[in-house]
């Protein structure tokens, strides 16, 4: 997985956003490919999601997965 941070841009009626050529390059990225974009207005919301589903079931400590979390985000 790869995390990028980019801003939303109004396009005609649509809004678009512009893949940096660092993101491009790193996946490989061509025209007219077919790619999934994992969208999260703040990073805050994913640890709640997460941690609100593992409650009570953690087979690891608690800060490293909050360790794992934030490699993964960034």
């Amino acid at each position: 997985m790869s995390v990028i941070e980019t801003k939303v841009k109004r396009w005609g009626n649509s809004l678009g956003i512009i893949i940096p050529s660092e993101a491009v390059d790193r996946k490989n990225i061509r025209e007219n490919d077919n790619i999934k974009i994992l969208i999260m207005n703040d990073s805050r919301e994913v640890f709640k999601k997460t941690f609100g589903l593992l409650k009570g079931k953690l087979t690891k400590p608690t800060q490293q997965i909050k360790d794992e979390l934030r490699r993964d985000l960034y």
